[in-house]
């Protein structure tokens, strides 16, 4: 069943081993770099939790009836597509699409998988009921799951056994009757430090002699011997929520982690040693698309939050009358429309697979993909152009509103039409943080991105467009016509062509 926020924050008090700025963190709760991104979390579980959100949020527990989290939902139909949009559209409303591994995004995964127990069937039963286990697991006890699935950057000219350490990249290291022990590191464990388990897979295509990577497995982050290395938290270098209101709250964090000879008993493997099913996994089952159907809802409510935040600095400065200012407006509105667009194209255009599960529309989808890495960076580009100088034109912190003085010629000359000095710099700052900060920074770097390199999601749109109809209606154009002009097209029942005049060679 959902569980509350004050539940959430106490299961991360686990003694995981998570560190950053030389130090062991004793208690991601409290600790500067974490504690505003546990509540940001936990913010999100009392939504799910909340009996008011229990239609758009939950649904029944096939096991237990319960209502669990609709992040776990297996959608058969399109209507269970645009009831799972809605929860999730909540979700990312509340983070304003800056959390982009919130408990949602690696429980579609699950769902996912479990789905499709058939292709982890082919390295045994035992693997499918795994997976199908973990699942239910995951969904009754409403779990927060991230995922590694990426190999460190260390030489990728090479392959993991050609290294100069067999085990940089996590692998296995030795099976046992009871389980395998895992060792070596991967990325980018995104919200990893704030998570109950992680997934330990690999979405690169894996070499021959990599059979000890092509693994997928779970982990508690408390398990002995892994250890989560976090990057600079942007959030423990916010001077304060006034000064940066997004880097204080919604920093997830990214992460090297390290697996040093953790033992994973069988129960929680689904992939053992097995490179096709390690590949089957995110692209024959519906993971790759219900996983990225999550994060496009996420991204479509960022623009819509980035939208927003443009015109109300607009019409603050006093220019959104003016017919430039307007059209940029639209450029970005057009934006975000075009991705919110695509992805109610993906319920449209969903197809109900083998399984009876419902596969939001690959060609919506890998477009929307393919799009993102190039319209993010334009579009804050253009906020930045509304903005001006404004940006950097900006009191240090807070406290100058603390000194009378300094006060004084702020609400003097850092001001607006009907919005006071304090008004002007809050909704400023927040357009900063949006934009120009290193939080923002982080941001932009992970829109680009997010999907892997620009050419292996275009890769994906290549392979999920309907090229054969396209190609039909060329095959049409062609035949209408000959050297000797228009051929009219044959009504049913008659016999050959009939030329038309018009256009005709003479």
């Amino acid at each position: 069943m959902t569980r509350s926020g004050a539940a959430y924050v106490e299961g991360l008090r686990d003694a995981r081993t998570v560190f950053i700025d030389g130090e062991r963190v004793d208690d991601v709760t409290t600790h500067p770099a974490f504690a505003n991104s546990v509540r940001s979390i936990a913010r999100l579980y009392d939504i799910a939790d909340d009996p008011s959100n229990r239609d758009l949020m939950t649904f029944g527990s096939p096991t237990t009836g319960d209502p669990v989290n609709r992040a776990f939902m297996i959608p058969r139909s399109r209507e269970d597509l645009a009831l799972r949009r809605g929860a999730i559209r909540r979700w990312a409303e509340s983070t304003f699409g800056l959390m982009g591994r919130s408990p949602d995004h690696v429980a579609s995964f699950l769902a996912a998988f479990a789905s499709a127990p058939d292709i982890f069937a082919r390295g045994g039963q035992q693997f499918a009921d795994n997976i199908v286990r973990f699942h239910e697991y995951a969904r009754d006890n409403d779990l927060y799951v991230t995922y590694t699935i990426v190999p460190p950057q260390i030489d990728r000219s090479k392959p993991a056994h050609e290294q100069a350490d067999p085990h940089l990249y996590a692998g296995v290291r030795e099976e046992r009757d009871d389980g395998i022990v895992v060792k070596g590191a991967q990325m980018l464990g995104t919200g990893s430090a704030l998570s109950d388990w992680i997934l330990l897979s690999c979405i690169h295509p894996l070499r021959e002699g990599e059979e000890n990577q092509a693994i997928s497995l779970v982990v508690p982050l408390n398990a002995p011997g892994l250890r989560v290395h976090s990057r600079r938290s942007y959030a423990g270098a916010a001077s304060s929520m006034f000064d940066y209101p997004l880097s204080s709250q919604f920093d997830e964090t990214d992460s090297l982690v390290v697996f040093d000879d953790v033992f994973v008993p069988w129960e929680h493997v689904f992939v053992y040693r097995d490179r096709a099913i390690t590949r089957s996994q995110f692209f024959e089952t519906p993971a790759h698309t219900l996983g990225n159907n999550q994060a496009q809802i996420r991204f479509a409510t960022k623009l819509h939050f980035l939208t927003g935040l443009t015109r109300r600095i607009a019409e603050m400065n006093g220019t959104a009358a003016l017919p430039p200012v307007q059209g940029t407006l639209g450029e970005i509105a057009g934006h975000a429309a075009m991705v919110e667009g695509l992805v109610l194209a993906q319920e449209a255009h969903c197809e109900i697979d083998g399984n009876g599960v419902a596969r939001p529309g690959r060609a919506e989808l890998y477009a929307n993909m393919m799009f993102q890495s190039s319209l993010y960076p334009a579009v804050l580009q253009m906020v930045r152009e509304l903005c001006g100088g404004g940006l950097i034109q900006l009191p240090s912190s807070r406290e100058d509103f603390g000194n009378p003085e300094i006060a004084a010629d702020l609400e003097r000359y850092v001001q607006s039409p009907g919005m006071s000095s304090v008004e002007r710099v809050k909704l400023l700052k927040l357009a900063w943080d949006a934009v120009g900060s290193e939080f923002a920074s982080r941001h932009h770097q992970y829109e680009m991105f997010y999907a892997g390199a620009p050419f292996l999601v275009k890769g994906h749109m290549f392979r999920n467009y309907d090229f054969a109809s396209a190609q039909e209606l060329v095959e049409s154009a062609l035949q209408g016509y000959d050297l000797d002009g228009r051929i009219d097209a044959m009504p049913p029942g008659a016999g050959v062509p009939q030329r038309g005049d018009v256009g005709a060679m003479s």
